[in-house]
């Protein structure tokens, strides 16, 4: 392949914005025809083509579409990097990308982000949430920086990519004030067929059957969650027992109305999963860092 033409880009980027050769020819101030030629001339160092004619209009083939979002992200740091040297400042934020398994609690997540916003030089921290394969293969395109995870890599999973363990923490059982009276004494015996809200397979979960198991306590699963906040917000409901994470107790209690029932003998770890083995990155630094001496430091010990 020859190397890319990002004037060439920029014309396909500006059809594609605007919808049509015409339209763009306007902003640009050029002849359609320079920017049909220019196009032509990016396809053909591509090797595929990147617009379908679709009676009047133009439409994006899939290799256009995965295109548009490179040229997307290439001129919105052009646009980053302009201002930032026009205003001689650094109050333009740089920017963290962070995947976040879908299965860790929004509040882990939060307390595990926000010393990042303690960064003398400002940061625009960009997540996205999803399972660890898609967030994993977001990371090796360099779309992301940081996946957050409560576990690690599969051993030759094929990407290179390292899993840093940020602590671990207990996991324990929540219910709202309104129900908490009933289950509080004789803790564990108490959860026989009572109503608990558990989240869809995951390691917690996973545990958590065993140490069900383990103690012989069969509870009555009323439901259960692939999203962490929607559990716990039925749990606030009152519809049932839940679990959290005992790194973040107090958060839940307050902000959910519940109490604590009990601690298992269950343990949730969690990994900074980067694209270095030594991490570099001024804010996966801190986020790391952080997160191993206050945000787990006492559930590590």
């Amino acid at each position: 392949m020859r190397h890319l033409n990002y004037t060439h880009l920029l014309y396909f980027w500006s059809v594609a914005r605007e919808g049509s050769v015409t339209a763009a020819a306007e902003v640009l101030n050029l002849t359609p025809q320079t920017i049909s030629g220019q196009i032509k001339l990016l396809e053909e160092t591509i090797g595929e083509p990147l617009f379908n004619r679709v009676g009047r209009g133009l439409a994006l083939t899939e290799t256009g579409q995965v295109v548009r979002q490179y040229a997307d992200e290439i001129f919105m740091l052009g646009a980053e990097l302009t201002q930032r040297v026009k205003s001689q400042q650094t109050l333009v934020p740089s920017t963290l990308n962070v995947g976040v398994v879908d299965s860790i609690p929004k509040l882990v997540a939060l307390r595990v982000l926000e010393p990042v916003f303690s960064l003398e030089d400002p940061v625009r921290i960009v997540c996205r949430e999803g399972p660890l394969d898609t967030l994993v293969a977001e990371l090796a395109i360099h779309r992301l920086d940081l996946v957050i995870s409560d576990r690690p890599l599969s051993p030759g999973i094929g990407v290179k990519a390292f899993s840093h363990l940020l602590g671990e923490s207990g996991i324990s059982l929540f219910a709202h004030k309104s129900i908490a009276k009933q289950y509080r004494k004789d803790f564990p015996a108490c959860l026989q067929g009572a109503p608990v809200l558990l989240p869809i397979e995951s390691p917690m979960r996973r545990a958590l059957d065993e140490w069900f198991d383990s103690k012989d306590i069969n509870p009555t699963i009323i439901a259960e969650f692939s999203d962490s906040a929607l559990l716990k917000a039925f749990g606030e409901a009152g519809y049932g027992i839940f679990p959290a994470p005992t790194a973040i107790a107090e958060e839940v209690s307050s902000m959910y109305h519940a109490v604590s029932l009990g601690e298992c003998d269950v343990t949730e770890r969690y990994f900074a999963i980067s694209p270095e083995r030594k991490i570099r990155h001024p804010a996966v630094l801190v986020v790391t860092e952080s997160a191993r001496q206050r945000l787990f430091s006492q559930e590590a010990r």
